[in-house]
């Protein structure tokens, strides 16, 4: 393999600060506690956390689950094809670079300003296997051909909030386009302590998808808080055993919803 350019190496040190973005604006603020780790804040929020040094380390809680799903999506030591929908630092894309080197990646990511910005911070264009696009992410799904990859993430907001096109059965017609015979879906939901958001999209995913499940947080479940919860998708039956024995492991307590409860919780939306 070549040397990298100068140019590809990571510096975020030379882009600490707030820079304009085309929705607005992105900040880099270093982790003074652990020295190699960055926050991405967009717009105010923070988006994304990258360690340079350690590209495993997922500090979200819903990125870690998403990485459990990342991780059981093909056997280990396999690569694994991932389109991501939103990119920001690419945090997930550098966790499937680092744990299964080489895999063949695509990040759609719409704001063209903030591509650059996280290209040359974090050194991007050296990631083996990853392309980083400026696009709308469905868009982006649908210049890809049917069957393309294993798996699918979105992890893209508006605010606070998915953008309602990413949310919509025509997106998740795309998402089931684009992945191979029994590929899975990853979405990330930021949703109410009623749970709401989540089960609204599940009943879309469910127009399109015959298995759904739900990863969060149990007090989330309980109607005690605000937080993020991930959506599972397959129209094969979902790896579910595997999945509650790494969530079970994880650092972050996660409870796992089996389909069969999701479609419950979706019919419970008709008596609200």
């Amino acid at each position: 393999m070549p040397p990298s350019r100068a140019s590809d190496r990571p510096r975020p040190d030379r882009f600490a600060g707030v820079h304009d973005i085309d929705s607005g604006t992105a900040e880099l603020v270093p982790d003074r506690s652990d020295p190699g780790g960055w926050t991405i804040m967009v717009n105010g929020v923070p988006s994304s956390y990258v360690h340079l040094n350690d590209p495993t380390r997922l500090d979200f809680e819903y990125m870690q689950w998403t990485g459990h799903v990342l991780d059981v999506a093909v056997p280990p030591g396999e690569p694994l094809s991932v389109v991501h929908v939103g990119g920001a630092g690419c945090t997930l894309a550098l966790y499937v670079a680092a744990t299964r080197p080489g895999s063949p990646q695509t990040v759609f990511e719409v704001d063209a300003a903030l591509v650059t910005l996280m290209r040359q911070a974090f050194g991007l264009r050296a990631v083996r296997g990853l392309r980083l696009r400026a696009a709308d992410g469905l868009a982006g799904l649908g210049s890809l051909p049917a069957a393309h990859s294993a798996a699918v993430v979105r992890d893209a907001f508006d605010g606070a909030q998915v953008p309602p096109h990413l949310t919509a059965t025509a997106f998740y017609a795309e998402v089931a386009r684009v992945l191979l015979p029994g590929g899975l879906y990853a979405g990330n939901v930021a949703d109410t302590a009623q749970v709401r958001e989540s089960r609204v999209e599940a009943a879309t995913a469910l127009e399109v998808f015959a298995h759904v499940a739900l990863i969060a947080e149990p007090g989330q479940l309980r109607g005690r808080r605000y937080g993020n919860v991930v959506l599972v998708a397959s129209q094969e039956p979902l790896p579910s055993d595997a999945l509650i024995r790494r969530l079970a492991g994880g650092a972050v307590r996660a409870r796992y919803v089996e389909p069969e409860r999701v479609k419950e919780l979706v019919l419970s939306l008709l008596h609200i």
